[in-house]
């Protein structure tokens, strides 16, 4: 195989995976996290985002059943980009 052809290939196979990756960024934002893996992944306590939830400043929550909540990833970081300040 020439080098040409090997660099062609090379290409060919990065521009396949392209949109499977897109794919997979695009379903990461449907994911919903467990109220204490929002905690963590934005590094507050849990009565810390219990009480970003009760004043309605916090991220949209998805009700997963009568007694347990979530929040998507794509609207943490909705959220997240609302909080954002210009220093």
């Amino acid at each position: 195989m020439t080098a040409r052809e090997f660099e062609r290939r090379a290409a060919q196979r990065r521009q396949a995976d392209s949109p499977a990756a897109d794919r997979e960024t695009e379903l990461n934002h449907f994911r919903v996290l467990s109220f204490a893996d929002w905690c963590a992944l934005n590094a507050i306590s849990l009565a810390t985002g219990r009480r970003i939830l009760a004043s309605g400043q916090g991220p949209i929550v998805t009700r997963l059943s009568a007694r347990r909540i979530g929040i998507t990833v794509g609207n943490n970081a909705r959220w997240q980009q609302s909080r954002a300040q210009i220093a």
